[in-house]
């Protein structure tokens, strides 16, 4: 993730674009990568299973729609 920032923060430097998309993007990042950690809680945890589950793949659900929207097909 490190460097997924370090390339969002140099991109609309170099290209004169606006960071506008970059931050977007990272923020759909962040959010599939607590989904995948939620799911992956769900596997390796007894307890509380069903809700870390359902938690993971909502927010799974809610970066794929968010890459939807940024791409303009929704």
């Amino acid at each position: 993730m490190f460097f997924t920032l370090l390339a969002g923060f140099f991109q609309p430097l170099i290209t004169g674009n606006s960071g506008e998309g970059v931050v977007g993007g990272v923020v759909v990042l962040f959010v599939g990568l607590i989904g995948g950690i939620l799911l992956y809680k769900s596997v390796t945890l007894e307890n509380r299973r069903i809700i870390y589950s359902i938690a993971g793949f909502s927010l799974i659900a809610i970066s794929l729609g968010l890459i939807f929207q940024m791409t303009g097909r929704v």
